[in-house]
């Protein structure tokens, strides 16, 4: 996890230290399997039960969560009904931005992407992490332009890691 910021391994921790059930994606899932990217915030798709929500939302209000950007400085901070939705909360926490994620394309929820995880042991933490192949695929469906610059790099690493094993 050397190439996480400390803030960001806190916020994991917290997470994980809450029992919020979670997969974390995007550029941290690709930075935890040797992609060598930076970026900026910790993206997690979370299971959407009642449980889980509520651990969830007991962590954020820990943290002071709230959504971003925040124009009008209200510091409005998520409710459980945004969370049981389908779209993807942008928040400012206490250890920086934490993008929560209901589910994402082609519905794909917690549930969904289970099955496309890894799991990583470091530092004390136990992680599910969307698998590189998978992560890929979302990237180059997200068709975002920094989504695409960095697909090759995954595959790159993926077939790297193949290679070795």
């Amino acid at each position: 996890m050397s190439g996480l910021r400390g803030d960001m391994i806190r916020l994991l921790a917290e997470l994980e230290a809450g029992g919020v059930a979670f997969i974390v994606v995007g550029g941290v899932a690709a930075v935890l399997q040797a992609v060598p990217i930076a970026t900026i915030d910790v993206d997690v798709v979370h299971l959407r039960t009642e449980d889980n929500i509520a651990r969830l939302l007991a962590v954020l209000a820990k943290l002071d969560a709230h959504f971003w950007p925040d124009p009008g400085q209200r510091r409005l901070a998520p409710r459980a009904t945004d969370l049981a939705g389908e779209g993807h909360l942008l928040l400012q926490t206490s250890l920086g931005r934490l993008d929560v994620l209901c589910q994402l394309a082609a519905g794909r929820g917690y549930e969904e992407l289970l099955p496309h995880t890894d799991s990583i042991d470091e530092l004390g933490l136990h992680l599910r992490v969307l698998d590189l192949p998978t992560l890929a695929l979302v990237k180059t469906e997200a068709g975002r332009a920094k989504d695409r610059l960095v697909v090759p790099l995954i595959i790159a690493t993926h077939e790297e890691r193949k290679r070795r094993s």
